[in-house]
């Protein structure tokens, strides 16, 4: 007698999936990027962890971009916004909020170079942005040259770091630091007289000494340049 092949399970005897929701959308897609890396943190992979279609998933996120925006939206909680509560100088306690913002990047790489075009708009970055304003304005930084110099200061940090995860990535990246070095010590005087005179100091200093510097001079050259009308 041949043995009967199971029936299927019948899809009302399936346990239902848990519906889709937007924070549901991008827990899976901050924990995909954390296994598998931002570039494979695509709509077709995302709904496939999901067990739904991509086009489900258009419901809640237009496109890739904007859901790199708000991977990135959720991991700016982690930013450290205590300098902007503490009391202190208010140029070194922006610093270190600038310092913590980058931090957050350099711990995500591939985050990095999304975040110079996916800008998120979420309660996480606007109490960044909410953050730096306040510490200039603490400062007696004019509102005109603090609503301009947040956005550079934030654009330096997102800079600083996606460069970093460029080199991080460039398996030659040593390599050319390495020969640019050489080159600077090699300069003669005669051809490169200011090279020569600075020597090792163009190469000097941790980089985060240099970052932290970066900081305060586009600090003070908010605190100190007029807006043109």
């Amino acid at each position: 007698m041949t043995p009967r092949t199971p029936a299927s399970r019948s899809r009302r005897e399936r346990p239902a999936k848990p519906a889709l929701t937007h924070e549901g959308i991008v827990a899976t897609a901050v924990a995909l990027m954390r296994s598998e890396g931002l570039q494979r943190v695509t709509m077709r992979r995302l709904a496939k962890e999901l067990d739904t279609g991509p086009a489900s998933l258009y419901v809640y996120v237009a496109n890739t971009a904007e859901l790199h925006a708000a991977i990135l939206e959720e991991l700016l909680g982690a930013v450290d916004l205590a300098p902007a509560r503490t009391p202190g100088d208010w140029r070194e306690r922006l610093v270190t909020l600038l310092g913590s913002y980058t931090h957050t990047l350099f711990q995500h790489p591939s985050l990095a170079h999304s975040a110079l075009v996916a800008r998120p708009s979420g309660p996480n970055y606007l109490s960044l942005v909410e953050a730096v304003l306040a510490l200039l304005h603490e400062g007696g930084v004019p509102g005109a040259q603090a609503a301009w110099g947040v956005d550079v200061l934030l654009q330096v940090a997102t800079a600083t770091a996606a460069e970093q995860s460029t080199r991080d990535r460039d398996a030659a990246a040593e390599d050319d630091h390495e020969a640019l070095v050489h080159a600077l010590r090699q300069a003669t005087p005669r051809t490169y007289p200011r090279i020569a005179a600075l020597g090792d100091d163009l190469f000097s200093g941790s980089p985060e000494q240099r970052l932290a510097w970066i900081f305060r001079m586009v600090i003070h050259g908010a605190e100190a340049t007029p807006r043109q009308q």
